[in-house]
């Protein structure tokens, strides 16, 4: 069954106070990387998605890129990162994959997960573009590899890396294949952020993963897809969960089980709502369930969570919520109005680096900041 993310209910943001995050102060984010951008980030987890402990901590993998005058830019160059986070600080492990393993231009976000015996990490992940192309591409596939996990001197390494295999296809039928959407930042379609779930009702897997309708009239048709394990394969189901006609971009969606029911979470952009329709803020949005096949009702009647605060509303991006309900993204632009600044004022507030962690409750149809 798939569900609608309707515009009744986003309209019905209008009318209730937005909850917000607390303002962020850039100046007590310093670089967990010096030299690099990193954003989009996650752990490596259990395959019941609990953030695994690794040699006395968590192994994060994270975009980077070089910083750049324009931090747009960024996106065109973005590799995996490998960093272990002690109660010391954060460690640089360097790139996740060796060069040249993953099939795209740059490697864009997933999730990792690590077997019970704690000595393989499997790697989804987005390949985007294709490798040695001459023009950058928005095209968009979903690719898995694994690892042998050895801790050295109690550090960390993954080696031996699998040629990577692609999970699962954007079919032309339920999810669309042409990327491009005009090509503008918030524009693009989507088949990216693979991120793992294993349904503790019957332990099957599933690929959570942001979508575009393949059968829509509308420019703004974003979803979130879904792949099933079957005998050892990916299969494609019809999505969760709809915006189509309300919003483009459900990014980085992901499936928590808490307390008997399922929270399916999801970032999404005010500049990405259609043109003339209801819109809600940058923030972190849900819809939950009695189980993964729905249906899915919107958390708080409106699908909101939480928003940037309204003095600060780019100030952070990608919310990931973890089983422990805390929430991790990372620092964007706080202190400006939007996103859309010259590049050099942009450059000049730009985070680049985790954002403090948040903390979630939720309670049936219900979800707030703690």
């Amino acid at each position: 069954m798939t569900s609608v993310w309707s515009a009744l209910a986003v309209a019905a943001i209008a009318d209730n106070p937005v909850p917000t995050a607390p303002v962020i102060d850039l100046a007590a984010c310093p670089p967990v990387l010096p030299g690099f951008d990193v954003w989009d980030y996650w752990p490596v987890q259990e395959c019941d998605s609990r953030t695994a402990v690794i040699a006395g901590g968590t192994l994060f993998m994270l975009l980077s890129a070089p910083v750049l005058p324009d931090p747009d830019q960024r996106h065109a160059i973005a590799r995996i990162r490998l960093m272990h986070h002690t109660p010391g600080g954060w460690h640089d492990l360097g790139p996740a994959l060796p060069d040249g393993l993953a099939p795209g231009s740059r490697e864009w976000s997933g999730s990792a997960i690590i077997s019970p015996d704690h000595d393989r990490v499997t790697l989804y992940f987005t390949a985007a573009g294709h490798r040695d192309e001459a023009v950058v591409s928005f095209d968009q596939r979903l690719f898995e590899t694994s690892a042998d996990l050895h801790i050295h001197h109690g550090v960390p390494a993954l080696l031996d890396w699998t040629a990577p295999v692609e999970s699962v296809r954007a079919d032309g039928a339920i999810y669309a294949r042409d990327m491009a959407g005009g090509g503008a930042i918030g524009t693009i379609k989507a088949f990216r952020d693979p991120t793992w779930f294993c349904d503790p009702a019957d332990n099957a897997a599933y690929l959570i993963f942001a979508a575009s309708l393949a059968q829509s009239a509308s420019h703004w048709n974003g979803a979130v897809g879904v792949a099933r394990r079957d005998s050892g394969q990916w299969v494609l189901r019809a999505p969760i969960i709809t915006a189509d006609g309300l919003n483009n971009e459900l990014e980085r969606p992901h499936i928590v089980h808490h307390n008997g029911r399922y929270v399916c979470f999801w970032s999404t952009q005010r500049k990405v709502f259609a043109d003339g329709g209801p819109a809600g803020p940058n923030g972190l949005y849900g819809m939950v369930a009695d189980r993964i096949d729905g249906p899915w009702a919107p958390l708080n009647g409106t699908g909101l969570v939480f928003a940037n605060p309204l003095t600060s509303p780019v100030q952070a991006y990608s919310w990931q919520v973890l089983a422990d309900l805390s929430v991790i993204s990372f620092v964007d632009r706080p202190g400006l109005a939007d996103d859309s600044a010259d590049p050099t004022i942009a450059r000049r507030h730009f985070g680049g680096t985790p954002a403090p962690v948040l903390q979630l409750a939720l309670d049936g149809n219900r979800a707030w900041l703690v």
